[in-house]
């Protein structure tokens, strides 16, 4: 029985689209069942509603200035009313509530885009040439009430060239994210228990 999985997005919708890409095969254990978005504005939700994946936003301007939990209590609303199993966030550029974590525990992961537990938080690629690494990467990790701090499901490694800017690197390390977050994504469903 394939999982129906929610995939949570602000933006683009990259990686949203290899994992939709990844579910299409009938083998694949996770069926995309909602693409759910905090910004109306966000264009993956033209590209999920290209592939027939319904849709919602769940805007947050008008919640601003309002509790954290507001805006986590109608996510989780809209989760359970779709019946979904599983929540995947990709380039969702909100920090969660502890209660909502706790609701999906063992059942929410995450891309982030340096090798974890190095360069956690925002731009991880500009902190990573700061510190002048010459390796960098992704990693796919349970989310937990702490930032980035979750158990390690997949990573990948990404080298550093001479001359990388932040925007080349993040271009070399979001074509290894788009290969990664379904396998990791296909083992984090394997390891939920019927």
């Amino acid at each position: 029985m394939r999982k129906r999985v929610a995939i949570l997005i602000s933006g683009r919708g990259s990686n949203m689209r290899a994992l939709v890409e990844a579910a299409r095969a009938p083998n694949y254990p996770g069926q995309i069942a909602l693409v759910l978005s905090n910004r109306p504005d966000a264009a993956g939700l033209e590209i999920a509603r290209g592939y027939g994946i319904p849709t919602q936003v769940i805007d947050q301007a008008p919640l601003k200035g309002q509790p954290r939990e507001a805006y986590d209590d109608a996510l989780h609303a809209a989760l359970t009313t779709a019946n979904i199993e599983f929540v995947c966030l990709a380039g969702f550029m909100r920090i969660l509530s502890t209660a909502f974590v706790r609701k999906w525990e063992g059942r929410i992961i995450n891309m982030h885009p340096s090798l974890l537990p190095a360069f956690k938080g925002l731009k991880p690629q500009a902190q990573a040439l700061a510190a002048g690494v010459k390796v960098s990467g992704c990693t796919v990790h349970y989310v937990v009430p702490e930032l980035d701090a979750g158990p390690t499901i997949a990573q990948a490694e990404v080298p550093v060239l001479d001359g990388d800017t932040e925007q080349s690197l993040s271009a070399r390390i979001l074509e290894t994210e788009h290969k990664l977050y379904p396998r990791a994504l296909k083992t984090a469903l394997a390891r939920l228990t019927p």
